[in-house]
């Protein structure tokens, strides 16, 4: 369990994979972290707080990479078209 920031300034426990489903919805969407819908269960704040401690730690960047692995092991990607998009991939300086 996680804590959630309540509105009297304590903390309650938080269902993660709520808090989970709530950044997927707003990376996802587009949605502005303020408008998070209240539906998920998780504080605006608190999705946006878990957001920058999973992105420090390096979780979206593993959780890509066991999804590819899953689907690799099943047959299911085809790097005959891979793409590299130069936002993602770091450019040696001097290299022509």
């Amino acid at each position: 369990m996680v804590r959630c920031s309540s509105a009297s300034g304590g903390t309650a426990p938080c269902d993660e994979r709520a808090v989970f489903t709530a950044v997927v919805y707003v990376l996802t969407s587009g949605c502005a972290w303020r408008h998070l819908p209240p539906t998920f269960g998780t504080p605006p704040a608190t999705a946006h707080r878990r957001f920058t401690v999973w992105t420090e730690a390096g979780l979206w960047r593993r959780l890509h990479r066991a999804v590819l692995d899953e689907l690799g092991a099943l047959g299911e990607v085809d790097w005959t078209s891979a793409i590299v998009d130069a936002a993602s991939v770091r450019a040696k300086r001097g290299d022509r």
